[in-house]
């Protein structure tokens, strides 16, 4: 199994949205991938209510071969579309367990 963590600073107003909007599209978009996704076998958004953190954080798992396939899979790179426009910062981490 692979986990794959992903964490967000957002612009303060970006693609037509406040900071918290675009928060909540992406919970929305990247929530909906599972079912989607072949492998993708969790799915999880939290929106921060720290102000001393980053503001969006993903929690993922997939099979083995699952997570390379997500990268490119259609669904995915349209909803990478959208968090590209409305970030400024990103970290990840990638971890078998």
């Amino acid at each position: 199994m692979v986990k794959h963590i992903v964490m967000w600073k957002l612009a303060p107003l970006a693609a037509g949205g406040t900071k918290e909007e675009n928060a909540r599209k992406m919970k929305e978009k990247l929530e909906g991938l599972k079912g989607q996704v072949e492998g993708l076998l969790q799915a999880e958004v939290g929106i921060n209510y720290n102000p001393n953190g980053y503001d969006v954080c993903l929690y993922t798992e997939f099979t083995d071969a699952a997570e390379k396939a997500y990268q490119n899979h259609p669904a995915h790179l349209e909803v990478k579309k959208f968090v590209h426009q409305v970030i400024t910062d990103r970290v990840v981490a990638d971890y078998e367990a």
